[in-house]
């Protein structure tokens, strides 16, 4: 099985989550350190509609300043722009396989996945 972990390796459940996907046998993975290589507007909405999640919900609140811009309450393209001009916005791990997408908190949350 194929699977795509957007990681930030600053992030504990992220490197909790990268370590299960290495254990996991069988799983092909690719890691995509999103702060470095952001995703585009069209590779997040599709993230989120296949997670079945509103790019809000798919916002990163702790740690950014999203709630001061209004992020939380902005329409989707609003909210996709802010995240593809500072990925940080952007909530992680973010997992997709084959069997879906879904932000991975807590952890044990990639094992829907495989």
């Amino acid at each position: 099985m194929k699977a795509t972990l957007w990681h930030n390796p600053k992030c504990g459940t992220s490197r909790k989550v990268k370590a299960i996907l290495e254990e996991h046998g069988g799983v092909e993975l690719t890691v995509v350190e999103y702060l470095k290589n952001p995703p585009s507007a069209e590779k997040l909405e599709q993230l989120y509609k296949d997670a079945g999640i509103t790019p809000a919900e798919g916002l990163r609140l702790r740690g950014t300043n999203a709630e001061e811009r209004g992020l939380p309450d902005a329409d989707g393209p609003t909210v996709i722009a802010a995240m593809v001009a500072d990925p940080i916005l952007i909530n992680r791990p973010l997992v997709e396989t084959e069997k879906g997408v879904a932000i991975c908190r807590p952890q044990d949350a990639v094992l829907e996945l495989l």
